[in-house]
């Protein structure tokens, strides 16, 4: 084969197929914006509160924003996870709330036989933790097992949740989780306060998370049974994917997350409220459909979704620097949402139904037909059903 062989066939694409470059047919502006769209709203975000306020981009604050994006980001990280399964997780904010309640509850002493004993931190953390994945597993024994509707278990799961952390404390507040160095529980307020490399600790657990999730999406088998069971679950269990194991495991995942953003928040208040989080997982939604995901299943990636999580929370921030009224805060935020939806609509608008698989990049460009990043992520017998489905 002769190099100007070898040149026409990589720069020529079967019909339907994705071209090697986003602008090998052509540039289009509308298209780059559409695809695009949450990080030039977030760079639009960063423009006008500057221009809007001197203290807004600096280094302290874009710091400290940062710290309270990680963890609406950590949340929706954990749903993207449901979302690309085709499922949805309304159970998130409660869960949240309820392990910084398990974390205040053991930070105050449990008391047995007449001694209180006060766990050590990392005894803590591993059992809010614990406890966050064992409600993520109720959820998907509830939809994977027996087939209850993803939006009507969780938000049953909600309710029980909430209700749970306010028997526990009795409608009442954990205050002072600062611990006692008598006791060795202390160091709860590590999590919210301290910095490493200079960075918050938030932040630093959000990268972490964010790159084993991109790593687990990309790079493992889970990955590629988790886009073809969203993009088409029955073509994906007719080639052998266990598709309740991965929908029972999506479901932990994010409750493991929803723990881990709750842990957080929690330090950063030192102080845990069986009400924390209250709307949290309407954020989080929002955040990983900014970021491009389908609600459909099959199409989303960790990048979106974090520079969704940045629009909403600068967005969030800006407002408050410039002494907007939270009322009008609520009207900002909730248009940005019912926009990024109305784009997502869009972007999608033409897609064969079912014809999910393969969306990894997230792009409008992926069309219907499979490419050959649609075969890596999917396997190979669910391709037909995909395309025709």
């Amino acid at each position: 084969m002769t190099t100007t062989e070898r040149k026409s066939i990589m720069t020529t694409t079967a019909p339907g197929q994705r071209r090697p470059s986003l602008f090998a047919d052509g540039f289009d502006l509308g298209r780059l914006l559409l695809q695009g769209r949450a990080f030039f709203a977030l760079i639009a975000i960063i423009i006008v509160f500057s221009v809007l306020s001197p203290n807004y981009f600096t280094i302290g604050n874009l710091l400290t924003m940062s710290s309270h994006v990680a963890v609406y980001a950590i949340l929706a990280i954990g749903m993207l996870l449901v979302i690309l399964n085709g499922g949805i997780d309304l159970s998130v904010g409660s869960t949240l709330g309820f392990s910084g309640v398990i974390a205040g509850f053991l930070m105050n002493g449990v008391a047995i036989g007449g001694t209180t004993l006060y766990p050590a931190l990392w005894v803590v953390v591993v059992l809010s933790c614990a406890m966050g994945a064992f409600i993520g597993l109720l959820n998907g024994i509830l939809v994977a097992r027996f087939k209850v509707a993803p939006f009507v278990a969780t938000l049953g799961m909600l309710y029980v949740v909430r209700g749970v952390g306010l028997l526990m404390t009795n409608g009442l507040t954990y205050n002072d989780l600062a611990g006692d160095p008598a006791l060795g529980n202390t160091g709860f307020d590590w999590l919210g306060f301290n910095r490493l490399l200079g960075l918050p600790i938030g932040v630093i657990v959000m990268i972490v998370a964010a790159i084993a999730v991109s790593l687990l999406l990309n790079r493992t088998v889970f990955g590629r049974w988790l886009y073809a069971s969203g993009g088409n679950e029955r073509a994906a269990e007719l080639s052998g994917v266990p598709v309740k194991r991965v929908k029972v495991r999506v479901y932990v995942l994010s409750g493991l997350f929803a723990a881990i953003a709750g842990l957080i928040l929690s330090s950063e208040l030192t102080s845990a409220s069986p009400t924390a989080g209250n709307s949290y997982e309407l954020t989080a939604i929002a955040a990983v459909v900014i970021g491009g995901a389908a609600l459909s299943g099959g199409i989303g990636n960790i990048r979106g979704t974090l520079l969704g999580a940045f629009v909403i929370g600068f967005l969030s921030d800006g407002l408050v620097i410039i002494g907007v009224s939270s009322y009008w805060q609520t009207v900002f935020t909730g248009a940005v949402i019912v926009l990024a939806v109305l784009l997502n609509a869009v972007q999608y608008k033409g897609r064969p139904r079912r014809s999910r698989g393969g969306g990894r990049s997230g792009d409008a460009a992926a069309p219907s037909t499979p490419s050959p990043a649609t075969n890596a992520a999917a396997p190979a017998s669910a391709v037909p059903e995909k395309i025709h489905g």
